[in-house]
């Protein structure tokens, strides 16, 4: 894939999930999960070999475990800062806050500090890896709203109660 096709694909990707976060909506959503392995699975696909920096392939390895692990870490946040509640049948809903995205805000501003500081150490950025940021990211943060959601007293949600 080009470079432009992997930006527009990730931008539409995420612009349709914060929108989404921000209505409320049952709280048992594979089709996130599936969103999110879809990107993991683009971005692996996307550069093939070349996901590691064959000249720096150290610091390739470093830095995408480190973006791997600030992904998760933000999709925890995010998570958190999502409203979880119970409605009258007892079916878990979600819904993001201001500060969900605020904190998609500095997820994105994250993100794009890692590029640059991939660019400045010298290291060949993997088109990928965006991807792979984003479907971790996502995968985290859907993950753990399931998890507050079938922790819920009363949580009637097929499939949440094996999650625990």
């Amino acid at each position: 894939m080009q470079t432009a096709q992997i930006i527009v694909i990730a931008l539409a990707a995420v612009a349709l999930v914060i929108y989404r976060q921000m209505t409320p909506r049952p709280a048992a959503r594979r089709a996130g999960l599936i969103i999110a392995a879809a990107m993991v699975l683009a971005g692996l696909a996307a550069d093939g070999d070349k996901l590691i920096d064959p000249l720096h392939p150290v610091l390739a390895v470093a830095l995408l475990a480190a973006g791997l692990l600030v992904a998760a870490g933000l999709g925890a946040l995010r998570a958190a800062t999502t409203r979880v509640w119970l409605d009258q049948h007892g079916v878990a809903w979600s819904q993001g806050t201001v500060m969900t995205l605020l904190a998609w805000v500095g997820s994105i501003a994250v993100r794009v500090a890692m590029i640059f500081l991939t660019a400045v150490l010298g290291v060949a950025s993997s088109q990928g890896s965006v991807l792979l940021f984003i479907g971790v990211t996502l995968g985290v943060q859907f993950l753990m709203v399931a998890r507050r959601a079938s922790a819920l007293p009363g949580t009637a949600v097929p499939g949440l109660q094996a999650a625990r």
